[in-house]
């Protein structure tokens, strides 16, 4: 009896075991949809400044300061950094005296003139004595005013020791250090200008014929999720780039507000411009690979076993992206746990608990 009791509590363990084992594993999935409208062509694109200037000292010298750094917001007429100025001054304090010099002398030329007149008057000299003080009077006169546009000068340049911001906006790059020696027209900052923003992209030349200087396109950023703003094509370049291929264009936001910052990613969808697919919009998290390509589980209507199908992702946003091909019309693709199934699993499809979560 006890022979018996065992065998027959081993054979029910060894059909509990094989029941487990065959038991179809649960997962989230859904039958999928087309959109039910062709995606927008879009490219990526970058925030940048309308304008953006090199900021450098219009004299040699020596950086003896430097007031601001990488990313600082300067105020037009702000001081941003300074040469040492000791030459300069010399060079002020050389030409007022040679101004001194020069007032001197013409002031002696104009009372010599002034004699030398008086005695013309009386025939006491020669005609041609006048005639030489009074061309001593003229060169006098000359070099004062020489003198006085040399001080001019010389006080121009002592104030371009000084490098101030000619415009206000944003500190973009910094191309030298304090104690270098720079050269007149260096570059020591580089100033993206507040005002007018940019998206700037590279269009391949399908899209040349959405690309229309004025025409509106509507742009997403990456880092506003659910924010859209819409901007306008102002330049596009008349030829494609070397190495790319590709036409660089400029399109001018409108009213960016102050959370858009230099150097955002962008997405530009041209207005009224769409693909021929319509695409499938899935949730990130289906999203699986097939060596290094795109791929999604789905639950096959048959026997219920799963198999990897490799799909072509047009866009990809921030909790989903747009599948372009792979997928058919009523194929349920699982939502969830993709990285612990595998390949000819039987599975028990099971709806997701918030069907709101996902728009097919």
């Amino acid at each position: 009896m006890a022979l018996a009791l065992c065998g027959a509590m081993a054979l029910a363990g060894c059909h509990q075991t094989e029941a487990t084992a065959t038991a179809p594993r649960p997962v989230v999935a859904v039958a999928v949809h087309p959109d039910g409208r062709p995606a927008l062509a879009s490219l990526p694109g970058a925030v940048d400044a309308r304008y953006s200037t090199p900021l450098s000292f219009r004299v040699a010298g020596k950086i003896v300061e430097r007031q601001v750094r990488l990313g600082d917001t300067v105020k037009a007429g702000q001081i941003v950094a300074r040469l040492d100025p000791e030459d300069l001054q010399k060079s002020v304090a050389n030409t007022q005296a040679q101004l001194d010099g020069a007032q001197h002398q013409l002031v002696y030329a104009k009372q010599q003139l002034d004699r030398d007149t008086a005695q013309a008057q009386e025939k006491l000299i020669a005609p041609a004595q006048l005639e030489q003080t009074q061309n001593a009077y003229a060169a006098a006169s000359a070099q004062r005013d020489q003198a006085q546009q040399q001080l001019a000068l010389a006080k121009n340049q002592l104030q371009y020791a000084t490098l101030a911001a000619d415009h206000a906006g944003v500190i973009t790059a910094e191309d030298a250090d304090t104690g270098q020696n720079v050269s007149s027209g260096q570059a020591v900052y580089h100033l993206a200008w507040s005002g007018d923003i940019d998206i700037v992209c590279d269009a391949p030349e399908s899209a040349l014929a959405a690309l229309a200087v004025g025409r509106t396109a509507t742009i997403t950023l990456p880092a506003l999720p659910g924010k859209r703003f819409t901007a306008r094509v102002r330049e596009v370049s008349p030829a494609a780039d070397p190495q790319s291929r590709t036409y660089r264009t400029k399109l001018t936001l409108e009213a960016p507000g102050p959370d858009v910052r230099l150097g955002m990613t962008a997405d530009v969808a041209f207005d009224g411009v769409t693909n021929d697919t319509h695409p499938y919009t899935l949730p990130a998290t289906a999203l699986f690979h097939d060596s290094t390509d795109p791929a999604v589980w789905i639950v096959r209507p048959g026997d219920g076993t799963l198999e990897l199908r490799r799909v072509q992702v047009v866009r990809y946003d921030e909790r989903t992206v747009s599948v372009s091909a792979g997928l058919n019309d009523g194929d349920r693709v699982v939502l969830q746990g993709v990285h612990t199934v595998s390949a000819g699993e039987k599975v028990r499809v099971m709806a997701p608990l918030h069907p709101e979560d996902f728009a097919s």
